[in-house]
């Protein structure tokens, strides 16, 4: 039933939004409110949601079996190849006989391919397009009790991994040997996907998404591991540890206290009621205080979920106020061109009573 319930709770929010309908693609959104994984192909995938009435997933007929095996609380319109998929929007929204049902304003995914985009607004020429993320943004905020089960379980999945590191990061491998110990590990781990390896040694570790190279770690480097993937359920980990391989330099020691410092008080900042911005700020006050303050290139965080990044972002200038079931990252970096530079990372959640670290695994620095 909770598919069902998202559709519900989604038809509620598009109409106190003065939306008809939602037009939904291949996407987190997508698996949100139905539970379909879908590829994103050339071949139309468009989940039509109007503000009253069913749901219809529009689907490729090749795609049908996967959509029906997957979805739920959807009536299923399929296309074969060759033919124009629009008609079966224009239908699902009530135009039978191409007549069109009425809709005045529909959301769209917010990462819809253009090419949908532009034959949508000529399918319907009625039709205000505005974003769904509006509405969905809404409703995906704040995890339900099972939503950030799967998250501590994401959680768990790559602490273990993070505790491996030793077993792989040493000087004289390269950067991507180091990510390619990894991948297999995260497989092993139980993540379904590998998102993202950045092993970032030495002055690679001064950009924040550096990814990896064929550079071979030398002995006293520091090397940032930003690593994350997919669950089988499609909840996301990510989670960044600071390595250094033998006896680290001392100026970097001495920033690397300053981050640690930061990152835990951003942590103790969460509760409800606090505003995102107020947790960046913490972090940040203490990194400026050092004299670090420009070397702090990013945002302190992201809301992660089906979604690697969402919404909230821990951020200056997001005035929005914390709310139990909020998950997101903290993840402070100090990082000095030319040099090397550190990043720690939890994904952290909201409760009622303040904060859970999802990543439990130790943030002081690791000497392997």
């Amino acid at each position: 039933m909770v598919h069902e319930q998202r559709l519900a709770a989604a038809q509620r929010a598009m109409s106190e939004a003065g939306l008809d309908a939602l037009l939904i693609p291949p996407s987190a959104d997508l698996r949100y409110l139905t539970g379909y994984d879908a590829h994103a192909l050339e071949r139309l995938t468009l989940l039509v949601l109007p503000a009253q009435g069913a749901a219809t997933l529009v689907v490729p007929r090749l795609e049908r079996p996967a959509a029906e095996a997957q979805a739920a609380g959807v009536a299923f319109a399929d296309h074969a190849d060759g033919s124009d998929p629009y008609p079966l929007v224009r239908a699902a929204l009530g135009g039978a006989g191409g007549a069109f049902g009425g809709a005045r304003a529909v959301g769209l995914g917010n990462r819809m391919w253009a090419e949908q985009v532009l034959a949508l607004r000529a399918a319907l020429p009625e039709a205000e397009q505005r974003l769904a993320g509006a509405v969905l943004a809404g409703l995906r905020l704040r995890k339900s009790p099972e939503e950030v089960a799967a998250l501590r379980r994401a959680g768990q999945a790559i602490d273990a991994v993070h505790a491996r590191m030793g077993e792989w990061l040493r000087a004289g491998r390269t950067e991507d040997e180091v990510a390619a110990d990894i991948a297999v590990a995260m497989r092993e781990a139980g993540h379904a996907t590998v998102d993202f390896t950045i092993v970032a040694a030495g002055p690679n570790g001064a950009s924040p998404h550096h990814g990896t190279s064929d550079r071979v770690i030398g002995r006293g480097e520091p090397v940032v591991v930003d690593i994350g993937g997919r669950m089988p359920d499609g909840y996301c980990s990510d989670s960044t540890r600071t390595y250094c391989v033998g006896e680290p330099p001392a100026e970097f020691r001495e920033y690397y206290a300053v981050l640690h410092e930061a990152q835990r008080a951003a942590v103790a900042a969460v509760r409800p009621g606090v505003t995102a911005e107020a947790v960046d700020a913490a972090a940040r006050d203490v990194i400026a205080a050092a004299g670090y303050g420009p070397a702090f290139l990013h945002r302190t965080g992201h809301g992660i979920g089906l979604d690697g990044h969402e919404d909230p972002y821990i951020v200056a200038g997001n005035t929005a106020p914390l709310e139990p079931g909020m998950a997101f990252s903290v993840e402070p970096g100090i990082y000095l061109a030319g040099r090397h530079g550190a990043r720690i990372e939890d994904i952290v959640v909201c409760t009622a009573g303040g904060v859970e670290r999802l990543n439990i695994i130790d943030t002081d620095l690791v000497v392997v």
